[in-house]
C-alpha cells in the first residue's frame, strides 16, 4: 500500500493545474516514502482534463478521475477519498494555497490522530497573502456560527488541506451527503459523531485570487447546510451515503 495519496479536486483549473503537479511532483519525487496524487476533475470545460491527462501519461505516480457532469466541489472530494488506497489521505486545494510542504506538519500527528487538519488562525500560523478584508471577516463570522452549530473547538474549519488515515476517510466520507462547499465541515461533523479525533495545526498559507467561491450565493446557501446538518441529528448525519 501506497503511505500518502494526495486528492486534488479540480474545476476548470487549466491556468493552474500544470504548475500544480509539476510543483507536487519535485516536492514528493524527493521523499522517501511512497505517493500517489489523484486529481479530481469537476465536469471541467477548460482543457483541465487534457492537461492532466498529458502529465499522467510522463507521470505514472499521477492520476486522474473524470467526474462527469459537474456536481460540486464536495462530491469530487468524496468521490477522491472513497477511491483512495494509501496508508493516508490528503486533501488539498488546486491553488496550492497552503504550501505541499505544509504535510510535513500533519504527518507526524498520524502516530496520535486519524484526522490532521490545516488551520488558518491558530498562532503559530502564518499567512504569507491574506484574504480581502470582505472575505476574511466573513469567513471569521462563519467559523463562529459554525463552531456554535456544528463542530466546537475546531478554528478552521473550512481551509483545504486535510489528512485522513485511510480507514477513517472511507468511514467518514462514506457517509457524507454534501456536493457543495459545506462538505468540509459536515465531513468534520460526522468525524466528531464518530467519535474521532481531529488535531488542528498550524500552517503557511497564502491566499490565491481565482477562487470558485462566490459569496452572495454560496454563503446562504453553506449557512443553510449548516443548520440542516445541526437539525437533522446524529443519527441521521451518520447514516450511510447510499446515493450515485
Amino acid at each position: 500500500m501506497v503511505d500518502l495519496e494526495v486528492v486534488v479536486p479540480a474545476y476548470n483549473e487549466a491556468a493552474r493545474i500544470g504548475p500544480t503537479l509539476s510543483r507536487l511532483k519535485e516536492y514528493f519525487g524527493a521523499k522517501p516514502y511512497t505517493w500517489r496524487v489523484t486529481v479530481v476533475s469537476d465536469g471541467s470545460t477548460d482543457g483541465t482534463n487534457q492537461i492532466v491527462k498529458e502529465f499522467v501519461l510522463a507521470n505514472p505516480e499521477f492520476a486522474l478521475i473524470d467526474s462527469q457532469p459537474n456536481r460540486g466541489k464536495g462530491f469530487v472530494v468524496r468521490k477522491g477519498m472513497l477511491a483512495a488506497q494509501a496508508k493516508h489521505v490528503l486533501f488539498s486545494d488546486a491553488d496550492l494555497a497552503a504550501p505541499i510542504e505544509e504535510i510535513e506538519k500533519l504527518l507526524p500527528m498520524m502516530a496520535e490522530f486519524p484526522i490532521a487538519i490545516g488551520s488558518r488562525p491558530l498562532k503559530d500560523s502564518k499567512l504569507e497573502v491574506r484574504q480581502p478584508l470582505y472575505r476574511e471577516m466573513l469567513g471569521r463570522a462563519s467559523n463562529k456560527l459554525i463552531q456554535l452549530l456544528g463542530v466546537r473547538g475546531i478554528q478552521d474549519t473550512q481551509c483545504g488541506f486535510k489528512l485522513f488515515r485511510n480507514d477513517v476517510a472511507h468511514d467518514v466520507f462514506g457517509r457524507c451527503k454534501l456536493n457543495g462547499f459545506s462538505f468540509d465541515f459536515e465531513a468534520l461533523m460526522v468525524a466528531r459523531d464518530l467519535g474521532y479525533e481531529i488535531a488542528e495545526v498550524p500552517i503557511r498559507w497564502a491566499h490565491q485570487e481565482g477562487s470558485k467561491v462566490v459569496l452572495w450565493r454560496d454563503a446562504p446557501k453553506a449557512l443553510f447546510d449548516l443548520v440542516k446538518l445541526r437539525l437533522m441529528g446524529k443519527d441521521k448525519r451518520t447514516s450511510p451515503n447510499i446515493a450515485p
